[in-house]
Formats: structure tokens, C-alpha cells, sequence
């Protein structure tokens, strides 16, 4: 069982190859089962194999696409509203089940659901009064 920390299902497509701590692994059949995916593997033949790699984390090469935000991205990146106005610099990404968290530098939390674009370093957050307030 795989549980997915991506939202990239190409990931699970045939053919595609993920890397482990053991080695490379290539997707050969991929299905959905209650909210993990059962995967099986090319260059794993049977259960005793299989059971050599549980526990595994698979990693895939990073995909390019402008469109997207990538964690190791926003790192470092300044906070500004609207305005202008700097607020900080994005120390580290929370992961949050409503939505994740920019932690700026001065311990302030940011949804990104305020997040409304990037511009270069700067990502320009609209977020409701109060938001930027100690926290």
C-alpha cells in the first residue's frame, strides 16, 4: 500500500520510475484502495520482494511546470500584501488539513489559500485584517 504526497497522479502512470533508498522501481499496475494506491512494481516479482521494500519512501525527479508552487520554492521568498507591504520571510512550510501554513521568519502563520500569485521572490498574499498580527 502507497500512501500519495503528491497531487501529480502521473506519478502513478505505467512506466514511471520512482526512486528508493534500495534502488529504482518502475510502475507496472497501479489502483485505488481506500484513499492509497496498490502498486506493482517491474522489478518486483513476487510478495517476498515486495515485503524487502515495505516501508520504503519513493521519490520521482522533479516535474517542471511554471504553473505550480513547490514547497523547497517558497522557502526564503518574501510575504508582501497587496500593497507592497513586506511581512516577512517564508521560513518553512506547515502542512495543515484545511490548508498548508507559510511560517514567516517572525512566527507568523499563512494559509496559502491567501496566497493570490507570485511575482519573482515575492509572493503577494491577501489575507483578512489581523492576519499578520503577533502571534
Amino acid at each position: 500500500m502507497v500512501t500519495l504526497w503528491t497531487n501529480r497522479a502521473e506519478r502513478l502512470e505505467r512506466g514511471a520510475v520512482l526512486a528508493t533508498d534500495l534502488g529504482k522501481l518502475t510502475v507496472a499496475d497501479t489502483r485505488a484502495y481506500q484513499q492509497r494506491w496498490i502498486m506493482r512494481f517491474a522489478e518486483i516479482g513476487d510478495r517476498d520482494a515486495a515485503d524487502s521494500v515495505r516501508g520504503q519512501a519513493l521519490r520521482a525527479e522533479p516535474l517542471s511546470d511554471p504553473d505550480e508552487l513547490w514547497v523547497h520554492e517558497l522557502i526564503g521568498m518574501t510575504v508582501c500584501e497587496p500593497d507592497g507591504t513586506e511581512r516577512g520571510k517564508v521560513e518553512a512550510v506547515q502542512a495543515n488539513p484545511a490548508s498548508d501554513l507559510l511560517v514567516l521568519e517572525s512566527g507568523v502563520l499563512v494559509p496559502l489559500t491567501f496566497l493570490v500569485k507570485r511575482l519573482g521572490d515575492r509572493l503577494i498574499v491577501d489575507g483578512p485584517d489581523g492576519l499578520f498580527d503577533d502571534p
